[in-house]
């Protein structure tokens, strides 16, 4: 087990660790105790109550966050000629198709959000042993397959963000970063959450949301009364 630093023990005495904060509480505790010497990124944790390895169980979504992540999300789009200018306008930081498959397949996944368009899933889904695991693959579900190819980069580079529970059943996801406001990354908190609730299955029984914690690099997490969230 890894030897806990000072700070972090410092950090650990500031609030009650196993004692749930209402939403806002647990967001001014984290501006608090957060020691790094950098711009630390605000990350929620929510652990839920679903089988992620049954397809009907499965939660995932997107959620254009109200002030954003913090970071300059960089964008491909793999597209047809006809599509290249719509998406250099909306902002695309890479724009094509054979070269960029190409260039994915020989280990290049510099990019932060993929969108692509129906005709060429076909060449893209080839891809998917590569995307896949670094949560790039386009998907319908979160409109990064689409023909409306400038909504959906406008969309990425104003704060959308894709979200899916893992194989614990537990959905990661960055809300902002720490020189944001509170009140910034309330209403941060706040829109993701809601959306996830939303999302709940119908075949997902008992208690949905079992524990959420929100924290920010290398702080403590800070356990959240999901009760304290806005409907």
């Amino acid at each position: 087990m890894a030897k806990m630093t000072k700070k972090h023990k410092e950090a650990l005495s500031k609030f009650e660790k196993d004692k749930e904060y209402s939403l806002e509480e647990a967001v001014e505790i984290v501006k608090n105790i957060s020691y790094a010497k950098f711009d630390a990124s605000v990350d929620l944790n929510v652990r839920l109550g679903v089988d992620p390895r049954k397809a009907n169980q499965m939660v995932r979504g997107s959620v254009t966050l109200p002030h954003g992540t913090g970071k300059e999300k960089r964008v491909l789009v793999l597209c047809t000629p006809d599509k290249e200018e719509e998406a250099k306008a909306a902002g695309a930081d890479f724009v094509g198709l054979d070269e960029y498959v190409q260039k994915i397949k020989d280990g290049w996944t510099d990019v932060d959000v993929v969108i692509t368009m129906p005709s060429v899933m076909p060449k893209v889904g080839a891809l998917g042993r590569i995307l896949g695991p670094r949560g790039l693959m386009p998907n319908p579900k979160t409109g990064t397959v689409t023909m409306e190819i400038g909504s959906a980069v406008e969309a990425a580079k104003a704060g959308k963000i894709d979200f899916k529970v893992d194989k614990y059943g537990i959905v990661h996801s960055a809300i902002g970063k720490l020189n944001f406001s509170k009140d910034k990354i309330l209403d941060n908190a706040n829109e993701l959450l809601q959306t996830i609730i939303k999302l709940k299955p119908a075949a997902s029984k008992g208690t949905y949301v079992l524990s959420t914690t929100i924290s920010s690099t290398m702080s403590p997490g800070v356990k959240v009364n999901i009760k304290s969230v806005n409907a």
